[in-house]
């Protein structure tokens, strides 16, 4: 994700989605496909393969309302449908709709999702893969993570080698491609300018990853961060998850490891194992930084570890 140049024009960012009367007004929150959640080049619920959403979706217009969607997400089911329809950060708002409607010259005649990029895969996973966000024609395109882009073909070439994978490429939402015991989510659920989101921005998204952690909590026992920034962005969401984190925190590298324990009074049981992995990005695989076998080693590791 995001190894692929961002097209030149990024807009300034729109304003943010205005709240809608009644229930959800004083939460920053819209049901979304109404005026006030905003247009989006895919509607939610108009038969996109594998959309989460509907048009009754609650929208979160602001970090307020990340943090309150999050928090009362009953189900993973409801949790990523939430996520999809997110309006928070005007700035990623208005970028990945603009590269939705623009496109690039080759996706011409293609739909683009141009919505936040839920987690996906399996609903109750052993090994969770965390990368940093979307690529603009990548998981923009597809509404897939990883999916439509260099670094998913190279990700799920890997996963299939290694049977976490049904398929040996991810081409577009409906292709017929499973995670096998596996779930893939994105630090930052939004393609950003410049491949680079804000501090804000991450932070503004972090709920989302800490609901999720939360809900795939049990039956969770590795994750492995694809890059330095996903591997910054998740130890805090760790803590709040119910983790118990090593002091000091372990330096990120390519097969660096921690194990975490359930924090006391989590509820929590069983150790996870959280792995580093460099990004397989374009310049990272062209240069050799990141190979074929340094990939399988590290997802064949995780593999071992969740006991598949």
């Amino acid at each position: 994700m995001t190894d692929e140049p961002a097209p030149a024009g990024t807009p300034a960012g729109t304003e943010p989605a205005e709240t809608a009367p009644g229930r959800f007004a004083t939460a920053g929150i819209v049901p979304a496909g109404t005026a006030a959640g905003g247009p989006s080049p895919v509607p939610p619920g108009t038969g996109w393969p594998d959309d989460p959403a509907t048009a009754a979706t609650p929208v979160a217009a602001d970090p307020a309302a990340v943090r309150n969607l999050a928090a009362t997400a009953g189900t993973l089911a409801e949790l990523v449908a939430r996520q999809s329809v997110c309006r928070a950060c005007p700035r990623l708002v208005g970028w990945r709709e603009q590269v939705a409607l623009v496109k690039r010259r080759s996706f011409a005649a293609e739909r683009y999702w141009g919505r936040p990029i839920p987690g996906w895969g399996a609903e109750q996973p052993g090994v969770l893969i965390v990368g940093l966000a979307p690529a603009a024609h990548g998981g923009n395109r597809t509404g897939r993570i990883f999916t439509g882009d260099r670094s998913g073909d190279v990700l799920f070439g890997s996963l299939w080698r290694c049977g976490l994978a049904a398929q040996p490429a991810s081409v577009a939402a409906g292709d017929g491609q499973r995670l096998l015991g596996t779930r893939m989510v994105a630090a930052v659920r939004c393609a950003p300018p410049e491949n680079k989101p804000s501090v804000a921005e991450r932070d503004a998204c972090a709920p989302w990853l800490a609901a999720e952690l939360g809900q795939v909590r049990a039956s969770l026992r590795v994750i492995v961060c694809l890059g330095h920034f996903a591997w910054q962005a998740i130890w805090p969401q760790l803590a709040v998850a119910g983790f118990r984190l090593p002091r000091p925190r372990t330096a990120f590298g390519h097969g660096a490891e921690a194990l975490l324990g359930p924090a006391a009074g989590s509820g929590g049981s069983g150790e996870v194992l959280l792995m580093g992995c460099y990004h397989p990005s374009q310049q990272n695989t062209f240069t050799g930084r990141v190979t074929d076998d340094m990939l399988d080693a590290v997802f064949q590791r995780a593999r071992q570890q969740a006991g598949r």
